[in-house]
């Protein structure tokens, strides 16, 4: 430790010896041009004069004539040497007759040497003031650079200076995590209403939930609402090669807190720095591991942090240390969810602000036919749909922009460009219709919303189906069958009605053999009785996974195999059975596809219903569509429904009504 410590002081020495170095060769430089100047008394000179040793003469008069200053060389002087006496005006002429007796060389200038000369101040002055500049700025480089290698260890949580502009009116859904949070925020405005009761406010807030279902915002929000400093921070900014340093910011960023407390401390992505300890193969990471025991000392270590609640967010919460997540660290885990039917059209309402629209918009239908997107997807659907406009150089956002927005964050952009021939539109069609009829006919399985045949991304095509009604995720075994059996309908309809299989399914095996996989070793909805035999790969250490052993035994892994291919076969079979039924369906739709390529749901309603496409006047929103009154006519049991129009329809279920 000592020898790094000399090192360390040569290496901080090393820039005032280069500068010294400097100084010296400078000054030494202008040395050598430096002129010796001897002085001579009026006598010295004459003798000089009588022995003929001046080589050179100037003379120059003063101010007031009366004195002369002689300025030459003697023979033995060097090139930097040269004498200089003063004359009274009765000796001059003595000096000049000897100068022209001899040819020597003589001078004569006007310029009095005993005034101030510029020359002088340029020549000895200015090199002098250069130097000093010089100096400066080189010792107030050196300043900036120590000041910087001094705040590596500096925190790197950054004060928010729109933390106290967002608030709750901004946050769209999310009404259960606000009302969470909402002790948080009287906490800070009034802690001593809390105190008097001996309550303790949450330490810290953990924020779970998939990525971009507004974690961050929401913390935010908490600020703003409580109107305190906001700090924030990623977890990766913590970590650094060098080991110590973020343990360091850990300290200072506490520090920082402290003086601006009450305050809010928020670290996004939290388990960058706050993973397992001793996770791996080759053990832990030091550096992280030491920040993450910095972190858990200041949030409840010897001392405390009265006013500060840090609120953190991940969407790995299964990684995070034990330690971390315990009471009086982490008091409360609040789960933010994907948003539901209702937030997602608060949500859209949101990003609709600043958007124009035309009037055949309805952001409610589109927060229906968007389950399972985020905050963040909405935001980018809406983005999406207003580039499309604007590519378009339309006036306003049509329905047709969102919808081809759906797709494109769905599948990707449509490849129009791309040559499909007739045989491979006529068996993608056949396939998709395969998977729309099994969505129309069975009766557990999704919704049909779209059916097209236009390539996007890998696939030649795809059907959107999505659940008939907003709710958990919870499945029956009759669902998930469903999902299988509608995912093998493509592959059933191409064997049946094209006489050939293809590759396009692959996709649908791979999603129907998970499902059937899971219902046997994770949900326990197969003959081998309720039993977990797997759980689902974490994937997150290498060491954890490379350690794990199985848990049942080969003959075991016999039977899983054979009770989901059970499951397939069964469901492979039930497909064909539905299809072989409706083959005139299969060929309607087919066709409509091949003509029309994209099929919405009102088409495809009317696809079944009337076996044509009947287009709808959906000017009014609030009149019944002819496909909805021709349903209602269905469900009475009203003969002829088929060929009436609107009027007619009304008429008849009035009828009924009565009756």
């Amino acid at each position: 430790m000592p020898r790094k410590n000399n090192v360390n002081t040569i290496k901080n020495l090393f820039p005032y010896v280069v500068l010294i170095l400097v100084i010296f060769i400078v000054l030494s430089v202008l040395n050598m041009g430096r002129v010796i100047n001897h002085e001579l008394t009026t006598g010295e000179l004459m003798n000089a004069i009588s022995s003929k040793t001046v080589t050179e003469i100037a003379i120059t008069p003063s101010s007031d004539e009366s004195i002369y200053y002689i300025e030459g060389k003697l023979n033995n002087y060097k090139e930097n040497e040269t004498f200089q006496a003063k004359v009274v005006e009765a000796d001059i002429s003595t000096i000049t007759k000897y100068a022209e007796s001899n040819n020597l060389k003589l001078y004569e200038t006007n310029a009095d040497p005993g005034t101030f000369s510029w020359m002088y101040v340029l020549v000895n002055v200015v090199p002098l003031l250069l130097l000093v500049v010089f100096t400066y700025f080189l010792f107030s480089k050196m300043a900036n650079s120590n000041k910087g290698s001094m705040d590596f260890g500096k925190s790197r949580a950054k004060l928010s200076e729109d933390g106290g502009s967002i608030k709750f009116t901004d946050v769209a859904g999310l009404k259960e995590e606000k009302e969470e949070v909402k002790e948080l925020i009287d906490f800070l405005k009034s802690p001593k209403k809390f105190q008097k009761l001996g309550a303790r406010i949450p330490k810290g807030v953990l924020l779970v939930g998939p990525p971009g279902t507004g974690k961050t915002l929401l913390a935010k929000a908490v600020a703003g609402e409580a109107n305190v400093p906001f700090f924030y921070i990623s977890g990766s900014d913590f970590v650094e090669l060098f080991v110590g340093v973020g343990a360091s910011r850990v300290r200072e960023m506490f520090k920082d807190a402290k003086r601006n407390a009450p305050c809010l401390i928020f670290i996004d992505e939290i388990d960058a720095v706050g993973r397992q300890r001793g996770s791996g193969i080759g053990g832990g990471h030091d550096e992280r591991e030491q920040t993450l025991n910095q972190l858990l000392t200041e949030m409840d270590g010897f001392g405390a942090n009265e006013g500060i609640i840090i609120i953190a967010a991940t969407n790995r919460p299964d990684v995070l240390d034990p330690a971390l997540l315990r009471p009086g660290r982490f008091d409360r885990q609040v789960t933010v969810n994907l948003p539901d039917a209702k937030e997602r059209e608060e949500i859209l309402n949101v990003h609709a602000r600043n958007k124009i629209f035309s009037k055949n918009v309805n952001l409610k239908n589109i927060s229906l036919r968007t389950p399972g997107f985020s905050g963040a997807d909405l935001e980018n659907l809406l983005n999406e749909a207003a580039l499309l406009a604007v590519r378009k150089n339309q006036e306003s956002i049509t329905m047709d922009n969102i919808d081809e927005a759906t797709d494109r964050v769905l599948m990707g952009p449509a490849k129009t460009s791309h040559k499909i021939t007739e045989k491979e539109k006529r068996l993608v069609s056949i396939h998709e219709a395969g998977h729309a009829v099994i969505g129309i006919k069975l009766e557990d399985a999704n919704e049909v919303h779209k059916i097209t045949i236009i390539p996007r991304g890998s696939a030649g095509g795809y059907t959107m189906m999505l659940p008939k009604e907003e709710r958990m995720s919870i499945l029956s075994k009759n669902e998930l069958l469903a999902m299988i059996t509608g995912l093998l309908g493509g592959r059933a309809s191409e064997e049946l009605f094209l006489g050939e299989i293809t590759t396009g399914a692959s996709d649908d095996f791979k999603r129907a053999t998970n499902i059937a996989r899971s219902m046997v070793t994770e949900y326990g909805m197969s003959d081998l009785g309720p039993m977990q035999y797997e759980q689902k790969e974490e994937g997150i250490f290498l060491g954890r996974d490379y350690n794990k052993s199985k848990n049942y035994s080969d003959q075991v892994a016999l039977e899983i195999d054979q009770a989901a291919r059970k499951i397939i076969e069964e469901c492979y079979n039930k497909a064909k059975d539905i299809l072989k039924k409706n083959k005139e369906l299969i060929m309607l739709l087919s066709d409509a596809l091949m003509e029309r390529e994209t099929l919405t749901k009102e088409q495809i309603e009317s696809l079944v219903l009337t076996g044509k496409i009947v287009e709808e006047d959906n000017s009014k929103d609030d009149e019944p569509t002819l496909l909805k009154l021709r349903e209602l006519a269905k469900s009475h049991g009203i003969k002829g429904y088929t060929k009436m129009n609107k009027e007619e329809l009304k008429e008849a279920l009035k009828k009924e009504d009565k009756k």
